[in-house]
């Protein structure tokens, strides 16, 4: 008996000396994992500098609307009416309420689109006239207009003249209200499947459309760089979008320094490709009316409003790649720590190479897609290849989508190089 305890023990002893290192191996993977778990969590929360950043920004941002505003928020002046020597111009909403007469006509060569007028009486909306009923003239053709029913509500060109009397023309159908709902419906399913995530990410655009219609197109109409303005109000919306959606983590460290460097490529391709072939901003196709707003005293360069718009256009993009990369990277280190910093450099290369087909059609065909009428017209011309390529219109494209399409793919390397190296870095 006595034997036989001593060989249990014996036994037991060995065993467990067989099982300990497994154990001790699995429970340290255990509270790596769990550590790694926690930092996770916590890059979803805002830290104190996560904070500090976005107090800075929000205070950056409130002083540039402020400047840019002052003189129209100081001086209260009204954007209701535009002056035209002795007539106020309103566009202000109407109801229709009667159809007095019409004449609407279809052309069989146009598709059947109608073509016609009709005279209205319409409720005025808004503005001086709020509350009157006037009679409203509509003209449409198949480029322009459209007629209207008893109930439509459109948009109205009021030209109120200095003794009193006006006149009233169809400008648009109202589109406004319905634009809105629609708009509704696109946040309320970004918030339902994104959740806290998607309304980040709402925010986020929200402060994109901000920056770009309320900061910088009033600096480039007031005279500011243009290539310059544009690369540091982008990086802007790079840093806030990232900071709101992830805080400062490395995993928006990585993609925040990926899109500012995505972008730089980008601006600095198209800059030489645009000096080489000789063409600039000057040959937009809308150009035109700008150039005739510099002559009225509007000071903005329209020479390097082709590289700005690169800029914006591969933002988007870039700032795409760059977080699904350094997220993937976070998730693959997550998963297996022991990964050394090359095998997740190669890793995220690997993620980066299955984004690069579908990222650069889809680039490609949004610039191409934004121009798809005028392609149809040079094709329905029988235009020669040399007649076509030698295009402003060809040139312009090209350079847009492979500029674009550079920084986006240069991103990929460049995000997976810091990602990889800061979660390396030891704390």
């Amino acid at each position: 008996m006595v034997k036989n305890n001593r060989s249990n023990k014996q036994q037991n002893k060995t065993q467990a000396g067989k099982t300990a290192p497994k154990q001790i191996v699995k429970k340290g993977f255990i509270q790596q994992s769990r550590a790694e778990a926690a930092e996770m969590l916590r890059s979803e929360r805002y830290d104190k500098t996560s904070i500090l950043v976005l107090v800075v920004c929000a205070i950056v941002f409130l002083c540039a609307i402020f400047w840019i505003h002052s003189e129209a928020i100081l001086n209260g002046e009204e954007e209701m009416f535009n002056e035209y020597g002795d007539e106020q111009i309103e566009f202000q909403p109407c109801k229709v309420v009667e159809i007095v007469s019409q004449d609407i006509r279809t052309d069989e060569k146009a598709d059947d689109a109608y073509v016609g007028s009709q005279e209205l009486s319409a409720i005025v909306k808004g503005g001086k006239l709020k509350g009157d009923t006037i009679t409203v003239f509509n003209y449409f053709g198949p480029l322009s207009g459209v007629p209207v029913d008893v109930g439509d509500s459109v948009m109205a060109t009021i030209k109120i003249r200095a003794n009193g009397t006006y006149s009233a023309t169809v400008y648009e159908f109202n589109r406004i209200p319905i634009i809105a709902v629609f708009i509704v419906i696109f946040f309320a399913v970004i918030v339902l499947v994104g959740g806290r995530t998607g309304l980040k990410s709402l925010i986020g655009l929200i402060i994109t459309l901000v920056c770009l219609f309320a900061i910088l197109i009033p600096l480039l109409i007031k005279g500011a760089p243009t290539i310059f303005t544009t690369f540091v109000i982008c990086a802007f919306i790079a840093l806030v979008s990232f900071t709101i959606l992830g805080g400062i983590h490395r995993k928006t460290i990585s993609a925040f320094l990926g899109t500012t460097a995505g972008a730089l490529f980008a601006m600095i391709f198209s800059l030489v490709v645009q000096a080489v072939a000789k063409i600039d901003g000057f040959r937009l196709s809308d150009s035109e009316p700008l150039l005739q707003l510099k002559y009225t005293g509007i000071g903005i360069h329209l020479r390097g409003l082709l590289v700005a718009g690169i800029i914006i256009s591969a933002l988007g993009a870039v700032m795409d790649v760059a977080m699904s990369i350094s997220s993937a990277l976070e998730e693959v280190h997550a998963a297996n720590p022991t990964l050394s910093r090359k095998e997740l450099f190669r890793s995220g290369m690997n993620i980066g190479r299955d984004m690069v087909g579908t990222m650069t059609n889809t680039l490609i065909l949004a610039f191409l897609g934004s121009q798809f009428s005028l392609m149809i017209f040079f094709f329905a011309r029988n235009m020669t290849f040399n007649h076509l390529g030698s295009t402003a219109f060809i040139a312009l494209e090209a350079i847009s989508g492979i500029s674009a399409s550079i920084g986006m793919v240069l991103a990929i390397p460049l995000t997976a190089l810091i990602s990889s190296t800061l979660i390396k870095k030891k704390r």
